[in-house]
This record gives C-alpha cells, sequence and structure tokens, in this order.
C-alpha cells in the first residue's frame, strides 16, 4: 500500500511544476500582449496628436493653389517666403508683443490672486468658506464664458478699460479657478508647522506668506503659470472684442485670423498656416522653461 502511494505520488510533483511553469508562460505571454497595446494604443494618440501639427507645417511650405487643390502631402518646392509674407502681412511683431504683454500679466496677476486665495482658505477658517470652494468648482465644470461677455464687456466700459488689453487681462485673471485648485493642492503638502514657526518668531501672516510660504511653492506655481499663459496666449474672442475699436492692440490670434484673407479676396490658407507656426514658437519656449518645474513635480509625486 504504501509502495502504490509512493508509486502513484512520484509525478504529482511534475505536474504541479508544469503547472506552474505553463501560468508562468501564460503570466508573461499576457504581460508582453498588455504592453504591446499599450504601445499600440500611445501610438495612435501620438499621430493623432502629430498629424495637424505635420499637415500645418507641410501646408505653410506649400503654394495657395497647391494647398487649396488637395491631393498633395508634400510640397512639390519649399515656399519659405510665406514665413516672411505671413509676418509682413499681419504685423507679426506688434501682434507678438501684444500676446505677450497680455499673457504676462495674466500669468502674474493670476498667480498672485491665486495663491493668495489658496493660502487664506487652506490656512483659516471663515464663514462661507465651504461655499466659496463649490463656487469656485462650478466655474470648473460650467462653461459661461459667451454668457457673461456681455456683462463683462459693460462693467469694462464703466471701468473705461473697453479699449485697452487691460480689460482682458483682468478677465482672464479673474478666469482661473483650476490655477485655485492646483496652488490649493500643493499647500496642503506644506506642513503648517513652518507658519507656527514663523508667526513664533514675530513674522505676520502676510510676510509668513510672501517670505516662508511662497518660495517653497515654486514648482507648483510653475506649472500653474504655464497653464494660465497658455490659456491667455489662445484666448480669441476676448482680444476680438476689446480691440474693435483699436486694431493696433490685436493680439496673434486676432491677427492670424485676418490672414485667411489677407490683401486679396482669395482665401490665403498658406500664410495662416505660416503664421501659426510662427506663432507657436514663445509657446515652446515658455515650455522648455517651465519642463524643470514639471520635472519637480514629478518627483515629488513619485516619492510621495
Amino acid at each position: 500500500m504504501n509502495e502504490q502511494t509512493a508509486a502513484m505520488g512520484k509525478p504529482v510533483p511534475h505536474k504541479r511544476r508544469d503547472g506552474a511553469a505553463s501560468g508562468l508562460a501564460g503570466a508573461r505571454l499576457a504581460a508582453v500582449a498588455g504592453r504591446t497595446v499599450l504601445w499600440l494604443f500611445l501610438l495612435i494618440v501620438a499621430a493623432l496628436t502629430l498629424f495637424p501639427i505635420l499637415m500645418t507645417v507641410t501646408g505653410s511650405l506649400m503654394t495657395n493653389s497647391e494647398l487649396m487643390g488637395g491631393g498633395h502631402i508634400l510640397p512639390s518646392d519649399l515656399q519659405f517666403q510665406n514665413y516672411a509674407e505671413a509676418w509682413r502681412q499681419s504685423n507679426f511683431a506688434r501682434f507678438t508683443w501684444n500676446s505677450v504683454y497680455m499673457s504676462v500679466a495674466a500669468t502674474i496677476g493670476t498667480l498672485l490672486v491665486a495663491a493668495a486665495a489658496a493660502y487664506v482658505v487652506d490656512r483659516r477658517s471663515f464663514p462661507g468658506k465651504t461655499l466659496y470652494i463649490g463656487l469656485q468648482a462650478s466655474t470648473m465644470f460650467i462653461s459661461v464664458g459667451a454668457v457673461v461677455l456681455r456683462p463683462q464687456f459693460d462693467l469694462m466700459v464703466k471701468l473705461h478699460l473697453n479699449s485697452s488689453l487691460w480689460g482682458v487681462i483682468l478677465i482672464l485673471i479673474s478666469a482661473h479657478a483650476s490655477t485655485f485648485f492646483i496652488l490649493l493642492g500643493f499647500f496642503k503638502a506644506i506642513p503648517r508647522e513652518l507658519d507656527e514657526s514663523a508667526m513664533l518668531d514675530g513674522s505676520g501672516f502676510i510676510r509668513t506668506f510672501y517670505r516662508i510660504i511662497l518660495p517653497l511653492l515654486a514648482p507648483g506655481l510653475g506649472v500653474s503659470g504655464l497653464f494660465a499663459f497658455r490659456h491667455a496666449w489662445n484666448e480669441y474672442i476676448l482680444p476680438l472684442v476689446f480691440t474693435l475699436t483699436d486694431p493696433h492692440l490685436q493680439t496673434l490670434t486676432v491677427g492670424l485670423a485676418n490672414l485667411r484673407y489677407g490683401s486679396s479676396a482669395a482665401m490665403q490658407l498658406n500664410l495662416m498656416m505660416a503664421g501659426a507656426c510662427l506663432s507657436i514658437l514663445p509657446m515652446l519656449i515658455v515650455y522648455m522653461l517651465a519642463n524643470k518645474s514639471f520635472m519637480q513635480v514629478t518627483a515629488g509625486s513619485v516619492k510621495g
């Protein structure tokens, strides 16, 4: 009986090892298949993202008849003069300065207002705090841009800012609830003991904010500033409305839209694409400058 049991029990370990090996091979195959599907998905997303950019770049180097006629993926002859013509027709230097001025001012104002508001909300308790946070959150999910455009314009008329870029800047500063919540998350990661130690040393609430807490917020300010700058740079409706009476105040987005027809009645899409390529250069520079902040935020999240 013992011999039969021993004889019958001998193959069992081999079966278990075979089952474990097949299970391990199946797990490896599933992992490889999962990575393959993930890479295919990422390649498709990258292709869909890069395709419009590549079409814009190639279209900017075509003649207008070649572009409008279709049937061409690559230009038969590179038309680099399109960039010079787009620069000349769109008053590119002036409009670029207007866009930079508006975007930088709106970004600085947004960061100061959002950082101060987030610091007070995180460090202080006051009546209506929950209501304030709820109202801020509601503005992120409800699009009211077109609805409030007329009241905003009427308000700027009363402030005599309806023919100035500062009217646009003030509206942009007030429309960044996302920046408030991003910075609020960063403030929650800063220990309150720093505030308490500073106040024990005689530092006031405002001084503690600007001299001690705000420098620790540099990565968050960099990321939030990038989003605020991008939003201001790409804004079209507000600059269009507020610069109708003074075309010299037009921003680059408004100027590029005027390139569709230029000085002729024919639509000039090649010049518009050339201007669009030129207009993304400042944003690329800003992204490169803010790359360090992105790396710091990513490193911090991985450590956490």
